[in-house]
């Protein structure tokens, strides 16, 4: 039996993302499988292989002192974005890992925010870098920042348990 995530991020976010607030139990499910990105209380809106959007609502919890959002959170919603769109596209007997993150921030970001990963996802099984891009804008349309991930992708390595 894989282990890769590709396959059965699919066919949950094909079950869920159907449902009446399936999106939202879908994000909840996510953050309790990756704590972390959990935190943030992002939405996923539209999960397809090599295409992801993730909504956040600006708020106390994630803001900053200058009232907009931190720096770390955007980060954190654009390296959603890219992983899930990654993630998403990849076959069974895949794996992938993020080795680089850059981010450039634009403008204070506020209120409700998006990001937006559309990225070709690897078919071959054969180990390599794959460079996506992620573009966060507000609710006016503006981009407030752009972030580049580098995931390492290849065959999954078996582990005896």
């Amino acid at each position: 039996m894989s282990r890769s995530i590709g396959p059965t991020l699919r066919k949950y976010w094909q079950t869920l993302s159907r449902l009446p607030g399936g999106r939202w139990l879908f994000s909840r499910l996510l953050g309790i499988v990756v704590p972390y990105s959990g935190t943030l209380g992002a939405t996923v809106l539209t999960l397809e292989p090599g295409h992801c959007i993730v909504t956040l609502k600006e708020r106390r919890r994630v803001r900053n002192h200058l009232h907009s959002a931190h720096a770390m959170a955007l980060a954190n919603l654009a390296e959603m974005a890219t992983g899930l769109a990654l993630l998403a596209g990849l076959p069974d007997g895949m794996r992938a890992i993020l080795v680089g993150f850059e981010i450039e921030y634009r403008k204070k970001s506020r209120g409700r925010l998006i990001a937006e990963c559309r990225s070709e996802t690897p078919t071959q099984l054969r180990e390599r870098t794959v460079t996506m891009t992620a573009k966060i804008r507000d609710a006016a349309g503006d981009v407030t920042a752009v972030a580049t991930a580098r995931w390492l992708v290849g065959p999954e390595r078996r582990h005896a348990d």
